[in-house]
């Protein structure tokens, strides 16, 4: 076990493998390897075997939401813990997690091994963010976080690989793959945990609740996010499997295709958000989203193709890519020791319309899906007008285009 301290900004006097970005990357590289195995067969599983309707659906992705509604419980684990352990920490809960889904197949045994997985999904996932903004100097995090991305999409990339062909050739079942996967993602977190020394950034990180007006920005940019990113992860999926009738290696192969475009594009999104800026290239996701959801509607009303749909989902998916822009914006917004703290708020807000938003649109869901759609189509618009409140280069004091007004 390696306990040696060492600033971020001295990391460098180390072989790459054991820099701190290769740790993120390990770290992401893992994470994605047990979370996707999961999202590859959720729907499937559930409507399989625990005869899921949409509102059954939409209870679990509520439930699973809870932990990150209260992510800002971090800041308080933050006191016994560093963020480096807790990170470790919560892989290991959500890769055993995993590991053990199978054996639950009813709606109780569900929401229980889902709230742990998700426990540590989402507690991961805080101090990540908190640990990528703190650790990547920002004239390289656009570029530092695309490159992120492609690394968690080919985690990604091989599990759904696995589960395609482990199903479809092998005739490995639910438990198998579960299993597997998640005491993979345990592995690759006990060697982090053991391999690396323990990093600090340059700067000491607030340890209190912090809310700041001029951060308001974002806030409403998280909030909206996670509304947004509901709407894909629970009923565009679902909607592969319900109307289309996928089977688990279609909806694999779909995923494949998404994460082979997310590790193609994912360094160019990066460029992209460093060349052209957090505004413009948040502004172009929510229009493309506008038109993808509006899409997504059409096809319950004309009856479109199958073929369609999948490219929708497709396109969808990979606008994902450009919200590291919200990251790359606070990052240059705020004050450096407010980091922790802040990521820790923003990951509660994110999942407050993330918690509630699931199980009422599953009612609308069972009157009609479209309608579902249309929602979405309005909450991309939101955001599409809060991207446009942006400074097109933004910087503390210059949080958003009324504080020069306001100065």
């Amino acid at each position: 076990m390696n306990t040696k301290s060492i600033l971020t900004q001295n990391a460098h006097t180390l072989p790459f493998w054991r820099q701190p970005v290769s740790l993120l990357a390990l770290m992401v590289f893992g994470m994605h390897m047990g979370f996707a195995t999961w999202g590859a067969l959720l729907n499937n599983f559930v409507h399989e075997r625990a005869n899921f309707d949409g509102s059954d659906l939409g209870w679990l992705q509520s439930v699973r939401e809870i932990p990150g509604f209260f992510a800002v419980a971090v800041i308080v684990v933050l006191w016994f813990m560093r963020e480096q352990i807790l990170a470790v920490v919560s892989l290991v809960m959500l890769g055993a997690a995993v590991a053990v889904t199978a054996w639950f197949p009813t709606f109780g045994g569900l929401l229980l091994t889902t709230f742990i997985s998700s426990l540590g999904f989402h507690y991961y996932e805080t101090v990540k963010q908190s640990l990528e903004l703190q650790w990547i100097p920002k004239d390289r995090a656009p570029q530092t976080l695309g490159w992120l991305l492609a690394i968690g999409s080919a985690g990604s990339l091989i599990a759904y690989g696995g589960v395609a062909i482990s199903w479809k050739y092998f005739g490995w079942d639910y438990n198998n793959l579960y299993l597997v996967s998640g005491s993979i993602t345990v592995l690759i977190a006990v060697f982090c945990f053991l391999a690396y020394p323990r990093f600090h950034g340059p700067t000491i990180q607030n340890s209190t609740l912090i809310l700041r007006k001029r951060y308001w920005l974002f806030y409403a940019l998280q909030f909206m996010a996670g509304a947004r990113r509901q709407i894909f992860i629970v009923f565009a999926a679902f909607m592969m499997v319900e109307r289309f009738g996928f089977q688990v290696h279609q909806v694999t192969v779909l995923f494949l295709i998404n994460y082979l475009a997310n590790m193609i594009f994912g360094p160019i999104i990066g460029k992209v958000v460093y060349k052209f800026g957090e505004r413009n290239a948040l502004v172009f996701e929510y229009f493309g989203l506008i038109v993808i959801f509006a899409a997504y509607g059409g096809i319950y009303i004309f009856e479109w193709s199958v073929v369609f749909a999948a490219v929708l989902y497709v396109l969808d998916h990979l606008f994902f890519g450009l919200s590291i822009a919200q990251k790359t914006y606070f990052q240059k917004i705020a004050d450096p020791a407010d980091i922790s703290s802040t990521a820790a708020v923003a990951f509660t807000i994110n999942h407050i319309g993330a918690v509630v938003l699931p199980a009422l649109l599953g009612y609308i869901w069972l009157y009609s899906p479209a309608y579902v759609f249309v929602v979405a189509s309005g909450i991309a618009a939101i955001s599409l007008i809060l991207s446009l409140c942006i400074p097109r280069i933004p910087s503390i004091n210059n949080e958003t285009i009324f504080s020069k007004i306001k100065a």
